[in-house]
């Protein structure tokens, strides 16, 4: 059989695969991936869609879709006995803070379905129904061997390898990684129903119990919801033992509220693990989404992470397989993704603690103090924008990692390694002038400079590498970065600020891109080809 060369070798196409071959079709890095499941999910698992997702999906043009067939999370409507305790409005919560200023409710088979939609209707596709059996690696490269469902072998050599293939990830083992954590030991379940009962489908519901809560999530689709909840300590039946009418009887219990559960579509068991790997990497080999770290399910932080780890590693790939980054720019994905994974594991395990934990004074917090002040903490505009931050991952940042230069960010609020903030130009949200797969070099001034000139030089010296805008330092645009004067700021590809300087001429940018990018600018005016592209 013949062996098919390519650059990197995807494995697994659950949202973290899919997004990062969708990534690498942006940037014409030629790729194939492979599941052992028939298709996408058919099941709807995941379903918190966050801002910083969605604004990934914005350079894909699906965060319009993506928006249609999803539900904004409006309010959340918490109950004890039956009885309506308090009420919060989240469904513009991050206002000013992103163009996505909520949380989309879209289950994970739908995020697949677009994504796959997205290589299909690029001319790519994935090799279902097959295996990685075994790969090896060199300092050149790797090879796999994979099974498809007729039992015969392929082998695919590639430059890099990335294992985004799940918790019990193959890829991971192979390569010897850590992967440490805990355990809760309750049995958790959840559930896709649809529900008759008295309460409106415009409001996440949160029933608080003596031990635990039982959430709704409204899903697309009259009385549908998601439910989410767990046994009591003691339950011992096993994950995958337990019936449907344990769950609804459980559900009543729980929820003390008069429902009826009218139809079932999808229901699962589970326990919640809490768990990271020592690293992200192994020589050519790289992990993504949860062969990398599992965390509980508070704050719906799963799949959004996973697609962040894939649109942190796609550029970083590409830029060294052209030619315009030396190979040292890999060790920062485990730099930067890492110390992340670390922190939600932290994050989302005292969030899970709070909502499902048997402690006797979290119970007396999450029924007697929560409630009544939770809408009136979250009427502080700066409580509502902290939570929608930390919610939203639009907080997360570079700052000490070594692609963040900070020799000129002296004077702003905004510092190398964070997220481009969003504003308004002309109307229109600054992340509508950055979904070319590109570095972008903004000028933010009033005056009148030659500023053809410097686009000239930019196009003469930067070609593909470089997109250069001016942009009028409106007064909302300087009290957002905290300065008056002309200043260049440089994103990088994944919109992350690489550095900041009021010093508005080009040597700054080739400090930047030789010392720390590793580009050799005598070349990086023109792409170098891609192999097997």
């Amino acid at each position: 059989m013949e062996t098919i060369n390519t650059n990197v070798l995807i494995v697994g196409a659950g949202p973290t695969g899919l997004s990062l071959a969708c990534q690498f079709i942006r940037y014409g890095v030629d790729f194939v991936i492979v599941e052992k499941k028939e298709g996408v999910t058919p099941f709807s698992k995941a379903i918190g869609v966050h801002a910083r997702t969605l604004e990934i999906y914005e350079q894909l043009r699906l965060a319009g879709r993506a928006t249609t067939e999803g539900a904004i999370a409006g309010k959340v409507r918490l109950l004890e006995g039956g009885e309506v305790l308090g009420e919060v409005d989240l469904s513009n919560i991050g206002e000013g803070l992103s163009a996505y200023p909520y949380m989309l409710v879209l289950e994970q088979s739908k995020n697949e379905r677009l994504l796959y939609e997205y290589l299909q209707s690029h001319g790519k596709e994935v090799l279902w129904h097959a295996e990685l059996e075994s790969f090896s690696q060199t300092e050149t490269g790797v090879t796999a061997q994979v099974k498809n469902l007729t039992g015969e072998s392929q082998v695919i050599e590639a430059r890099y390898l990335v294992g985004c293939d799940g918790p019990k990830s193959l890829v991971r083992h192979a390569l010897g990684l850590s992967f440490q954590g805990s355990t809760f030991e309750r049995l958790f379940y959840v559930a896709d129903v649809q529900i008759d009962w008295k309460f409106s489908h415009d409001a996440l519901h949160g029933c608080l119990a003596r031990n635990s809560v039982v959430a709704f999530f409204p899903m697309k689709g009259e009385n549908h919801y998601r439910i989410v909840g767990a046994f009591p300590e003691g339950f011992d039946n096993d994950e995958g033992e337990v019936l449907f009418e344990e769950i609804e009887r459980r559900i009543k219990d729980e929820a003390e509220i008069a429902l009826e559960i009218t139809h079932v579509d999808w229901f699962s068991t589970y326990k919640v693990h809490t768990r990271h790997v020592n690293k992200f990497s192994e020589g050519r080999c790289f992990l993504a989404g949860d062969s990398a770290h599992i965390h509980t399910p508070a704050g719906g932080q799963g799949m959004n992470t996973g697609i962040q780890d894939a649109y942190n590693l796609a550029w970083k790939m590409a830029y060294v397989l052209k030619g315009f980054a030396g190979e040292r720019i890999l060790d920062t994905y485990n730099e930067e993704r890492l110390p992340n994974a670390k922190r939600l594991t932290e994050t989302t395990d005292r969030m899970f603690s709070l909502a499902a934990g048997s402690d006797w004074f979290l119970n007396l917090i999450r029924t007697t103090v929560f409630p009544p002040m939770a809408k009136f903490i979250l009427s502080f505009d700066i409580v509502k924008g902290k939570f929608f931050r930390l919610i939203s991952q639009i907080d997360i940042n570079y700052r000490n990692g070594s692609l963040s230069h900070h020799a000129g960010d002296g004077p702003f609020e905004v510092k190398a390694g964070d997220r481009m903030p969003y504003f308004l130009v002309n109307g229109k949200s600054i992340y509508d002038t950055l979904r070319e797969p590109k570095f972008h070099l903004f000028t933010f001034t009033n005056s009148k400079g030659d500023h053809q000139r410097m686009r000239g030089r930019i196009e003469s010296e930067f070609a593909d590498l470089i997109d250069y805008q001016v942009v009028p330092l409106y007064p909302h645009v300087a009290e957002v970065f905290g300065t008056t004067r002309p200043f260049n700021v440089l994103l990088r590809p994944d919109n992350y600020v690489g550095f900041m300087s009021q010093e508005t001429g080009l040597s700054g940018l080739r400090v930047y891109l030789k010392e720390v990018i590793g580009c050799p600018l005598e070349s990086s005016s023109r792409f170098l080809p891609v192999r097997g592209g």
